[in-house]
């Protein structure tokens, strides 16, 4: 299996992405089949998440893009519901179709894709439960009490499925819980300035995918793997324990899983992408643990200045005494410390910060809260915004 031919049929198809970027998609999906892809509006989120089906699917029937709507309270979207009208039948949406499909023996070497365009639309928990919990059970979610040829009284996610999510963040969207960042690997867009001048100084046309399914058997036979790649190394050992130490201090601390799906990130990272330990640490600590930083800035700067420190490659300055950001070339962990940058950098202008930095403040500094100047509501409501970004320890004064 060969991520660079993915890569090569990426771009073939006039679509502008970072070949590290891919490489980290791609790794992070092997690693675990539940991604999250972060960003800008309009940054190609979307187009991402549908290249690797296009490429590595025969046919349509392989992969389904489902927007997640607002109005999203519970579950029946996904795996639908037994009509209460019409006893023994089932209403199955869908994705529960796709999971059917992808379940059966005939299947099993060909990858799924379920990709939830919009997935922060509305709580995730509220609908995406019973797929956080099989994830990690590896149970099957019961679904009626009658069987029959077309839906089964439960069903287990198969290893050949594969969740992608894109999340736009700003104020009319929910960030995601611990519950659920733990269980995906995040994965953020940014455009940088060699891409917009690509873009813009290109054709700005887009070729059709050339299908690759001759990739798919190992594509799924690699994620379907559950040993490591390779024992990590002391260096990179004492790097993860650094990074344990810094996120116990606002008790963000991870757990085993999160060490576990890290230890095989940087596994297939070196043996299939090809990255180096540092690249490959680098990427790992930006999509499984910066994800659960967030809170005020009196809570975070410790913890950032802290991880700031370890992304150094030699002598090291501390963030507050520096007025931008130096040269990348400087950092073994340069794309954490990008990001330990950026966060840092929000928390000290707005007295807050998360990951995806949401911007939930006008020009002015005046909350971007939409009810009137008058309503008795609006304290509630400033509240309400800041628990749905996870800004639990704010220190609101109204």
């Amino acid at each position: 299996f060969e991520i660079d031919k993915i890569i090569k049929g990426i771009s073939d198809s006039g679509l502008i992405f970072d070949p590290s970027f891919v490489q980290r998609y791609v790794c992070a999906l092997l690693t675990k089949p539940f991604v999250i892809l972060s960003g800008l509006t309009g940054s190609g989120k979307t187009q991402l998440a549908m290249a690797l089906p296009k490429l590595l699917c025969k046919d349509k029937s392989q992969y389904k893009i489902i927007p997640v709507g607002a109005d999203w309270t519970n579950r029946e979207n996904l795996l639908g519901y037994q009509n209460a009208l019409i006893p023994g039948r089932y209403e199955a949406p869908e994705a529960l179709k796709l999971i059917i499909e992808a379940a059966k023996e005939e299947n099993q070497d060909k990858p799924y894709f379920l990709v939830l365009d919009e997935m922060n639309m509305s709580y995730v928990e509220r609908y995406f439960a019973d797929f956080l919990s099989a994830m990690e059970s590896r149970e099957a979610i019961p679904l009626w009490d009658v069987e029959n040829d077309d839906v089964p009284k439960m069903i287990k996610l198969p290893k050949n499925l594969f969740i992608v999510g894109t999340i736009n963040v700003d104020e009319t969207t929910y960030m995601f819980s611990p519950k659920v960042l733990d269980r995906a690997n995040v994965i953020e867009f940014r455009i940088n300035k060699t891409q917009m001048s690509e873009y813009l100084n290109g054709s700005c046309e887009l070729k059709e995918l050339v299908k690759m399914p001759e990739c798919a058997a190992d594509f799924v036979r690699i994620a379907a793997a559950s040993k490591t790649q390779d024992a990590l190394s002391d260096e990179i050992k004492k790097t993860l324990v650094s990074m344990f130490e810094a996120l116990s201090l606002i008790q963000k601390e991870f757990g085993y899983r999160t060490a576990s799906e890290m230890s095989r990130y940087i596994g297939l990272a070196k043996s299939y992408a090809g990255m180096s330990d540092n690249d490959a640490v680098d990427s790992a600590i930006v999509q499984k643990l910066l994800p659960k930083v967030h809170g005020s800035r009196k809570k975070v700067a410790p913890i950032l200045k802290s991880l700031w420190m370890v992304c150094y490659s030699g002598e090291a300055s501390e963030i507050d005494s520096i007025e931008y950001m130096p040269s990348l070339d400087l950092f073994k962990y340069p794309l954490t410390a990008e990001k330990v940058w950026r966060m840092y950098s929000t928390a000290q202008d707005n007295g807050f910060t998360s990951f995806a930095e949401v911007d939930i403040m006008d020009a002015d500094g005046e909350f971007k809260i939409k009810t009137p100047k008058k309503s008795k509501h609006l304290k509630y409501d400033l509240i309400q915004l800041l628990l749905n970004h996870n800004y639990h320890n704010y220190d609101l004064t109204y």
